[in-house]
This record gives C-alpha cells, structure tokens and sequence, in this order.
C-alpha cells in the first residue's frame, strides 16, 4: 500500500454525498421526471379481499377525452410474477385474492382525467369467502386460495444435535408463543416509475428501487420482452427498508401502460396505494422452547412458527428462514430443531422489510431469555454473555464467525444507561413505575442463500481533468452507499471527495449486481471498490512509472497526484495522467472494473453452509416508564451498540442505528395495521400511528469495531442490526417496571392494563 500524504477520509464523519441535491430541491425522485407527451396512470383496485369479476365494462372511461390506455388483465401478459412462486397476474384475472390487488390501470393526459376514468369503470364482483387467518388457511377444509393446491407457500424443517437429550439436561426448560405484527415500511416517498420508450422502441424506467437488475429481470420476463430491450435507472430513492427490492407491481404497470400507449407514463402510488400494494412485514407466531442449565448455559432450542405471507408469497418464505434459522447462530447450544410454516391469506402480500425476519425472532428469543434468567436469579446480561460464540468458532448451521463484538456491545450498552444500578433500585410505589430491559442479536453483512452469488463489481473511471467517476448497480436508498463509495475511493487515489462521482445505478451501463438487501453493499460492493480503486492506481503507476525512470513501488499518490516518494517534486497531476493515457499511440481511457464475490458456501438441502461472509452484532438497553392507570409505555432511555466492524462514516452510522432504532419503537408500542374484514381501515399517517419526535427519547448509542477479516477495512453492514433489539428490550423493560410479560405485539396500553388486572386478580380473590 503506497502512502497517502493527507489525512485518511474512513473513519471521519462525512455528510451524505447526496445530501446537497436533496436539501436544495434538485434531487430527482421518479415522480419528479417529465417527458414530451408524458401521459398519467392511475390503478383501479379491488374492494373486497376475495371476489370472482363478473362483468369489467371500461367502454365509458375509453370514452372520456383525454383517456389514452384503459387495461385489463385481459390487455395484460399471460405471464405471472413472484419472487420464487410464478403466481401474481400483473392485472387480476378472474378473480381477485385481496383488497387492493391491481384489477384496471388507465393512462391519461392528467392526473384529474386519469382519476375520473377510474370512477368510470363499471366492475361487478361475486364477493367469496376470504381466509383472513392462518388458524383459517390450515384448516383441512379450506378452499385454496390459488386452484390446484393447498394454503401452505413454504416449509423449513430441521434438527441438529440431541434436542431431547438437552431438554433432559437442563434445570429449566420454558416454553411460550409470541404473536409478531405486520409493520408497513412507512418511506417518505411512495412507489413511483415514470416509463417511457427510447427511439429505438425499449422500454426505460425510472423508477424508485433498491435492485435495478432484479427489477429488469423481472419487467423483461413478464412483460415479454429480451433483458437487453429493458433499461432501469435508478431515481433518487426515498427510503426503501426492504418495500422497494421487487415486490411492488408498480414498475410492471408503468411499463404496461408505456408499451400501450407509446408514450411516457408516470405511475405514482398516493399513500393509500401505497400502504394497500407495499409489502408489510411478515407476521409470525412463533413458539419457543429453550432449556437451560442453572448457570444460564443454553443446552436445546425448539422453535415452531407459524407465517402469513398474504395472498402472493413473494420474498416472505425468505424472511421465514431468517426467523428460524439466524439466531441459533450467536449461542454455541449444539441442539436445536425448527419447523415453520407460510400460509397463504387473503390479505395484502406480506415481505422484506428491515431486518428480514430478525426482528420477530429476536423479539422471542430475548423475552424468552430475560424471563428465564429471572426464574434462575441470574442478571440476562450473564446468560447473553455466557452463550455467545467467540472469534473463530462455527455456529451449528455451519457459519464461520470471523469476527464479533456481542459481548462488548451487551456491555458498553448496559453501562451506558446504568443497568446495575438501575436493577437495584425499586421501580417506585405511584402510578409510573420505572423499569430497564435490555437485548442482544445478530444479523448478516451479505447472504448466500437468495442466489449462489452474492457478488459486486464497480467501475472506476478517471476523467481528462482527473475527477473519478464510480460506476455501480449497487443503489443508495438513503443508507450511505454513494459516500461509502465515494470515501473508498478517495481514500485508495487521495482525492477529495469533492472530486468523485457516483453514477445513478443504470442498467444500461452498470455492472450486473444483487443490489440494496441483506446489508451486503458495504461488504461486498465496498470490496469490489478497493479493487477497483487500486487497479487504476496501478495503471496510473504504470503510467508515471517511465517519467522519471522509477519502479512503479517508488511511487505514491495523493493530492491529486502520483509523485516520487522520496522526491515529492517529481509529480505527474491525474488529470496529466489521464490524458496522456489517451493521446498515444494504442491509448484510451482509464477505465477498470473490480470484482469480489465473498468466499461463502450455500447451504446444503439441510440447510447448512457459511452463507455470509461477516456476521453484525448489536445490543440495546432501554429504560422505560409504566403508567399504571393509562397503561402508557414511555420510553426514557435508550442507547444501542453496533458492532459494525470498522465505522467508516461514523455519523453516517448514527443516523442509521438512530432511524432503526426508533422504527423498532414504532413496531413495539405504536404501529399497527387495522383490517375490517380484509380492508385495510388505517392506510394514512393521520391514523397509522407512527413514532414521532416527542415520542422517542433523546437516542443514544456507540460503536464496537472489530475489524472484520472480509470486510472493506475491517467494515461490516451497519444499517439493519439496530432494529433488531428493540421490540424485546422494551418488553424486558415494561415487566422489570410493573411485573407483567407481554408476549403480543405491539404493546398497547390495553394490553398493559389488561394484564395488571389479571396480575391483581388472584390476589384479591385470595383476599375476599
């Protein structure tokens, strides 16, 4: 490595690359892309959750002036979507199997004409029974929502070691159910595509997505059409937390309408569309079994869920994997056994959300853990501490664990809130009672199980006046990517950042990549950076090498320059570099791409294999108050540790750990989706209780830097494992406050006083 003479930019707090562009208003989001002759698409959906159609009569909307396009599933392709299950008609047909499924789409010259047309549209729907419940879906009598098979979309099943020889083994053994909600992704921007056709017929999309080359893939196969008559471009994104990968039908309607009508079609979902047709998160039941010995050793593990993916499986069979699978692998208990079912309902398709499953797991297995180390009097902090798998070893399911800060994340959050003095103190005599919780977990940094590949490639670019351009498919969704890009680079050709660019992710001139999922951009597009980076170096070196009669290991770079090293004064500009590699003979532009696909094995039909190449770690502890008349759970405090491997942009980290954090509040204690009877009741933020400023308390949090062997400077993935601890640690909190242990998110104060009157119950029936 050849020594740079100013000061590293990893490590430094760095603002967004992006953050100019948003802050000013010339950032351009999908919505905000206009085109000559841009036409205006509005969907028609469903009103019941299942129905047979009738009679669908468009005559009068085709009529109304200014109407260009009015679809039907019978305008649509023959060909179904999905994720793994080819099952969802881009247009229903026939039949509809939840409220919102897309049923007409219609393109006009307005929005308000596009509007009117909806209203036109005559449907006659034959309502049928709707299975709204998985208790519904499982019955042996139910009908199957899709002809020709039964309710279940997936099933894992596997054991490991001797479960009933460590049940037998443990002093204690617990079992309870804990009942996961649905939780709508709540991104500041909507689904949006504006569609159109480039003059040589394709089609191109910009769009608002997580994965430019998944949704290619998908647009081209069920539209019909090759992959190379497809372009995607990213927009600026909005968020995404897992609701824009490739589950949304947006980008298959904008597209439809744009091969219709040859003309421009911007498709925006307003907030109602957008909760009916975004993919919430997976809802589970989950029972837990957990045998431990009387000094908090962990000896069995025996899990069951039960899962709903809505009316179309989609990515959720994925997210019932992490539930069962993940956490087995920060313990070293050798016993455990799984079995967990999806079912099909006729709700709203569920999917990826932040997180990816982790979440509903964690939620079990941390309440589970706080509740038995109380029956064994030990402090949870122990039992964490005591089961976590160090450096070095290999998990049951086969994963290498190349580095991990759990116990230092247990402890630095612990400290910081004062959990031992805190557990020593009492939680106090009035109508508030006061009370800490605390919880530990793991996630992913990449993930070789979607796919046998969970690699990247960037191109780097040196321009005539030496600027560097950075070319990728990996997109920003307002994580981070294109300054952890941008401050790779830099750090690799001493530059400032100033002078680096990130192309927006266009599948026309981008590098094939899995995109934003799993927490594997850092990982695996950081590396393929650092590759790139330092084969432009190398051919800068190579360039410059000849100047002054020097080997190339004679040289350094820095300041936007390569120079002698011993002699400084002997410098050659980038920009010099640069040209002199055109403007000769053979010559051309400095253009190189980088590769890296983790060294990862995917898991055997038994599910085993070391699926990811770095493994992220976070605790949290909170203190929360009880108000014992209202049943009102107030977060007082709360501070998170991310180990993170190195913090290449440290307030970058914050803002992520921050942003999780207070969505995993949401999840816990105010956000839930209302249904009547298959509608959705609450598709707005005015009644989708979503935490706001005054809710959450100031937040707080650190980092563990383990320097991870596979990450990009020891980096791991640090947008997602914050949100993992959350839902638990509250719930340890509120039962260290008042006593009770809920087990149903989210926790409502009816929940609260529900259970403080069943906690008082027995004890005066005993009294009268």
């Amino acid at each position: 490595m050849h020594s740079q003479p100013q000061q590293s930019i990893l490590g430094v707090d760095t603002p967004q690359v992006t953050a100019r562009a948003k802050v000013t208003g010339r950032a351009l989001y999908a919505g905000d892309y206009k085109a000559t002759g841009m036409l205006h698409g509005k969907v028609l959906r469903s009103p019941y959750p299942h129905a047979r159609i009738v009679r669908l009569d468009t005559s009068a909307a085709r009529a109304l002036p200014g109407v260009k396009a009015v679809l039907t599933g019978e305008d649509a392709p023959a060909a179904l979507w999905g994720a793994h299950h080819k099952e969802r008609a881009v247009l229903a047909r026939g039949v509809v199997r939840y409220c919102g499924e897309e049923v007409a789409a219609v393109a006009a010259i307005s929005d308000e004409i596009a509007r009117d047309a909806l209203d036109l549209i005559q449907v006659d729907y034959e309502e049928l029974p709707a299975i709204l419940t998985p208790e519904e879906a499982m019955d042996e009598e139910a009908f199957g929502i899709h002809p020709g098979r039964d309710n279940v979309g997936h099933r894992i099943a596997f054991e490991r070691g001797d479960v009933e020889a460590g049940f037998a083994s443990a002093d204690l053994v617990h079992e309870a159910t804990y009942t996961t909600h649905s939780q709508y992704p709540g991104y500041m921007e909507p689904m949006a595509t504006v569609a159109s056709l480039d003059p040589d017929g394709r089609l191109v999309l910009h769009t608002s997505t997580q994965a430019v080359n998944l949704v290619r893939m998908q647009v081209a196969m069920t539209l019909g059409l090759p992959i190379s008559r497809v372009r995607v471009v990213q927009a600026t994104t909005g968020g995404g937390f897992g609701g824009k990968i490739v589950e949304d039908d947006n980008q298959l309607l904008a597209g439809l309408l744009a091969l219709h009508t040859r003309r421009p079609v911007r498709l925006v979902n307003n907030r109602l569309e957008d909760f009916q047709a975004a993919c919430a998160s997976v809802p589970e039941h989950i029972t837990l079994k957990l045998g431990m010995r009387k000094d908090g050793t962990i000896v069995a593990k025996q899990v069951r869920i039960i899962a709903e993916c809505g009316a179309y499986a989609g990515l959720s069979g994925d997210v019932m994997h992490v539930s069962t699978m993940r956490s087995d692998n920060m313990h070293r208990n050798p016993n455990v056994r799984a079995e967990a079912t999806l079912y099909y309902t006729n709700n709203p398709p569920r999917g990826a959300f932040r997180g990816f499953g982790g979440t509903q797991m964690q939620f079990a297995l941390n309440s589970h853990i706080d509740t038995m180390a109380q029956q064994l009097g030990l402090d949870p902090v122990q039992v964490h501490k005591l089961n976590a798998l160090s450096t070095g070893e290999t998990s049951v399911h086969g994963w290498h664990i190349g580095s991990t800060g759990l116990r230092e994340c247990v402890d630095q959050a612990t400290q910081a809130i004062g959990w031992a003095e805190k557990r020593q103190h009492p939680n106090g005599q009035g109508t508030k009672r006061r009370g800490v919780g605390m919880a530990a977990v793991m996630h992913v940094s990449g993930n070789r199980t979607i796919g046998n590949w969970d690699g990247s490639t960037v191109i780097v670019k040196i321009n005539e006046d030496g600027r560097v351009f950075i070319i990728s498919g990996e997109c920003d969704m307002g994580q981070g990517a294109a300054t952890m890009f941008s401050q790779i680079v830099a750090h690799e050709l001493g530059l400032p950042l100033s002078d680096i660019h990130v192309v927006a992710p266009d599948t026309d001139v981008s590098p094939v990549a899995v995109g934003t999922l799993a927490s594997r951009v850092t990982m695996s597009g950081g590396n393929a950076a650092i590759v790139a980076a330092r084969k432009a170096r190398d051919e800068l070196f190579a360039l410059a090498a000849p100047r002054w009669d020097v080997a190339a290991e004679a040289l350094s770079i820095g300041g936007g320059a390569v120079f002698v090293t011993a002699n400084p004064e002997q410098r050659a500009t980038l920009a010099e570099l640069a040209r002199q590699h055109i403007w000769r003979h053979g010559g051309g532009g400095i253009q190189v791409s980088g590769s890296w696909d983790p060294k990862t094995v995917m898991h055997d039909d038994k599910l085993y294999g070391n699926i990811a190449p770095a493994h992220s770690y976070a605790a949290q502890a909170v203190e929360v108050e009880v108000d014992t008349e209202t049943g009102q759970v107030t977060v007082i405090d709360s501070y998170v540790a991310d180990d993170c491997g190195k913090a290449l942009n440290p307030v970058a980290i914050h803002g992520q750990t921050n942003g999780a954090t207070v969505q995993a509040m949401g999840w816990t204690l105010y956000e839930q989706l209302h249904y009547e009877n298959g509608r959705l009741a609450n598709g707005n933020f005015a009644d989708y209780t979503m935490p706001t400023a005054d809710a959450v308390p100031m937040l707080r949090g650190g980092f563990v830097e383990t320097h991870d062997p596979n990450g990009p400077y020891g980096a791991k993935g640090a947008s997602e494992t914050a949100i993992l601890p959350g839902a638990a640690a509250i719930a340890n909190a509120v039962h260290d406050a008042v006593g009770v242990r809920i087990t149903d998110l989210p926790i409502t104060p009816e929940k609260v006083l529900a259970a403080l009157r069943a906690q008082r119950a027995p004890q005066g029936a005993a009294h009268a």
